[in-house]
């Protein structure tokens, strides 16, 4: 009966604190109202002044449970269904600028750079279901590997997908990889629009400049945070390639322009982040999550239904009934 409901006047339970002083009151009226008799037998009483007796007692108690009722009702007894509806605001436009030169072949991150990140990168897009996100691969040039799309399915086939070739131009064009992430986000509605670029070099490539790049990235209002990949000193890298066309590896010296990267991400209110292990890089994906969060608004109804009248009507039975009991049939009071 009392499952799922709360008591919004609660303090009212402190009365019932007053049903066991009734009971001792009931208990010496009873013993001042009863004097004793001595008599030489009791057949003349019978067993129908005890049925008596015990009807008086049962009245008492209906009174008592009456009164207990009316304090449970007092209490205010409700049942509260609770309903919410999720509003989504306008969510987050992610590009992902993907540098996939041969030196992110390199083995100072297991099993490579490109394969920790195509890892980290992964789980950071699936803890972002409510945004939208996109792929940009550059090298010497860049291009689109993903439009920014709601579908995580196809973006993480896509990261899955992405390895080294020999079809972009060798080389490390960040202005424009940048760019192209830019042009891909540019006419977003989004409520904020993101851009993670990630190297392991220096800009050697491509006809646009990093700079003016990062300025395009300030007239859209496109945040940009860069990350530097690689650790410091030597990392065993492609040198040159064998006849049969495979990567010879050797020690190469990383070169990352670190100062071009932060220069990036400060002009366009970002931050740069240098990772030189695989826990790194999982932490700095792991922050970027933290430092930028679609917002979500949650309404909740409440529909309040009050359960005070059974304990009222009951109540009102009992009395009614020891009443007309008292009155009727015993004609006297407790």
């Amino acid at each position: 009966m009392l499952e799922g409901i709360e008591f919004t006047n609660g303090l009212f339970f402190w009365l019932l604190l007053i049903l066991p002083f009734l009971t001792m009151w009931y208990v010496l009226k009873h013993k001042q109202q009863n004097a004793s008799l001595k008599v030489s037998a009791l057949q003349a009483f019978g067993k129908q002044s005890q049925l008596w007796g015990l009807v008086k007692h049962l009245l008492f108690l209906l009174r008592l449970t009456a009164i207990g009722l009316i304090i449970v009702a007092m209490a205010r007894p409700q049942t509260v269904d609770v309903s919410s509806k999720i509003k989504k605001t306008l969510g987050i436009d992610i590009v992902m600028a993907i540098d996939v030169s041969a030196s992110m072949l390199a083995k100072d991150l297991k099993p490579s750079r490109l394969e920790a990140l195509k890892t980290v990168a992964g789980k950071f897009i699936a803890r972002r279901p409510n945004d939208r996100i996109g792929l940009v691969e550059y090298a010497g040039e860049s291009y689109t590997r993903t439009p920014i799309t709601s579908d995580k399915n196809i973006v993480l086939k896509s990261m899955k997908e992405i390895e080294y070739n020999t079809i972009i131009t060798g080389g490390t064009a960040i202005g424009m990889g940048l760019a192209t992430a830019i042009n891909r986000i540019k006419d977003s509605k989004a409520k904020s629009k993101i851009i993670i670029l990630l190297t392991d070099g220096v800009n050697n490539s491509g006809f646009i400049d990093p700079k003016t790049a990062s300025e395009l990235a300030v007239e859209y209002g496109i945040k940009t945070y860069t990350i530097g990949l690689g650790s410091n000193g030597n990392a065993l890298a492609p040198i040159a390639l064998n006849a049969n066309g495979s990567f010879r590896y050797g020690l190469s010296k990383v070169e990352i322009d670190e100062e071009l990267l932060k220069e990036i991400a400060e002009d366009t209110g970002g931050l740069y982040f240098r990772a030189t292990d695989n826990k790194k890089l999982e932490a700095i994906y792991e922050e970027i999550d933290r430092l930028e969060k679609t917002e979500i608004e949650e309404f909740k109804y409440y529909n309040y239904e009050e359960k005070f009248r059974p304990f009222v009507l009951w109540a009102m039975g009992l009395l009614i009934f020891e009443f007309l009991i008292r009155h009727s049939i015993l004609r006297s009071f407790v």
